[in-house]
Parts: C-alpha cells; sequence; structure tokens
C-alpha cells in the first residue's frame, strides 16, 4: 500500500472543457444579440442561459477539494469544501455497496456504505459545518430501505426532522449537530446496514472497486498492526 493513495472524484473532472464551453456560448449570445434580427433574440436568451448555467457548473466544480478522499495507513480522509471527516481503518466494520428493495427485487446504490464499530472518534472530529451538509445530502436516502415510513407510522416530513440528543453507549449525551447526525446515522444503519455513505461521483472508479480498494487497504493496515 502506498504512503498515500488520493482519490479524485469525477465530479471534479472536466472544469476547464466547461469554463470554455461557458465562455464560447456568452461570445456566440453576443454575436446574436448585436448582428441578427430581433427574430433571433429567444436564440439568443436561450445560448445566454447556457453559458451562465455551464460556468456555474464549472465554478462550483472548481471550489470544491482537487482530492475527494485520501486513503493513508491510518485512516480514510473525506475532503468537502465544508470540512474533512476521519475514520481509522480499526473503526470500520464493515464496507460494501448497500442495496435497497425497488419493486420486488434488491438493487445495489451507486454508494460505497461504511458501517463503524464505535461513532463518537466520528461525531467528536468532524466539522459542524460538514454535519449539516451530510444531513441535507442525505435525506433522500430515507426514501429507501427495508422499513417504509408507513411501517414506522412517520410520514416522510417528520422523518426528516432528527431529534437534537443522543446517548451512546457509554452514557455520553450529545446535543445539537451531532445528536442530530448520530441519530441519522442510527436510522440509515437500520434501514440500509451502514452509518456513512460515499457517492460514485466522488469517485475515480467504480463502487465495486473501491470497496475492493477499501477492504484491501483495511486488511494491510490491520495486518502490519499485529
Amino acid at each position: 500500500m502506498q504512503d498515500i493513495i488520493q482519490i479524485r472524484a469525477s465530479a471534479k473532472r472536466n472544469v476547464l472543457t466547461t469554463s470554455l464551453f461557458g465562455i464560447a456560448a456568452l461570445l456566440v449570445a453576443a454575436g446574436i444579440f448585436a448582428w441578427l434580427p430581433d427574430a433571433f433574440f429567444l436564440a439568443g436568451v436561450f445560448v445566454t442561459s447556457a453559458g451562465i448555467v455551464a460556468l456555474l457548473i464549472a465554478w462550483f466544480k472548481f471550489r470544491e477539494p482537487i482530492f475527494s478522499l485520501e486513503l493513508s495507513h491510518e485512516s480514510i480522509c473525506y475532503q468537502h469544501r465544508k470540512g474533512q471527516w476521519h475514520v481509522n481503518w480499526s473503526n470500520i466494520q464493515r464496507i460494501d455497496v448497500p442495496r435497497a428493495h425497488r419493486d420486488l427485487a434488491l438493487e445495489d446504490l451507486s454508494l460505497v456504505g461504511i458501517k463503524l464499530k464505535d461513532y463518537r472518534p466520528f461525531l467528536t472530529t468532524t466539522p459542524i459545518k460538514l454535519m449539516i451538509h451530510l444531513l441535507m445530502e442525505q435525506r433522500s436516502l430515507l426514501l429507501l430501505g427495508d422499513k417504509a415510513d408507513s411501517v414506522s407510522g412517520l410520514s416522510f416530513s417528520a422523518n426528516l426532522v432528527e431529534d437534537d440528543k443522543h446517548k451512546l453507549p457509554d452514557g455520553t449525551v450529545l446535543m445539537g449537530a451531532q445528536a442530530m447526525l448520530a441519530n441519522r446515522m442510527t436510522k440509515l444503519r437500520e434501514r440500509l446496514g451502514y452509518d456513512l455513505y460515499i457517492n460514485v461521483s466522488e469517485l475515480d472508479r467504480s463502487e465495486q472497486e473501491f470497496v475492493q480498494l477499501l477492504r484491501e487497504c483495511q486488511e494491510f493496515v490491520l495486518s502490519q498492526q499485529k
């Protein structure tokens, strides 16, 4: 295993191409407004809108860290503009691709799931801004899983609101964003079997290949510690 394996998100690619497309579209729109008859006005508006959207997409891509994940001998480090989270290899119980019922079949999701042994190290080191982002990002996952809201008796809208108090197994009581994320992780573990989820758009390979990479890294690191 290398000292650090860096993963570049597929969503980060083509920033320059997207920027150039946006600039070219705006130049074409300017030409339409300047030289073509009024009948082409709506076409100019459409091209302008396309250019602006392309530049916004390029800007959001540019704002993200160059590498979405770094795998070291100590931990997995996820990097986002809102902050970073770290999970030590020894604190990982399971890594796999989550599956959910759709119609009558189980389907693999475009995610990598990580099940933790202990919530405390993750919750006490992750920035509050990133916690809030994760809570917002994971809302769609509440629609998935084996336990539907109709079974639990809760409406989907009510299920989006997490309690701001959580008690850890050792008796420690968490409050605020830490507690809300802990409750969300518990809920998603019951539904999909994992606590943390990495979208395939954050990866430079398929979710199955990334799961295999993480398993190999964990096996290597833990074998070195024996």
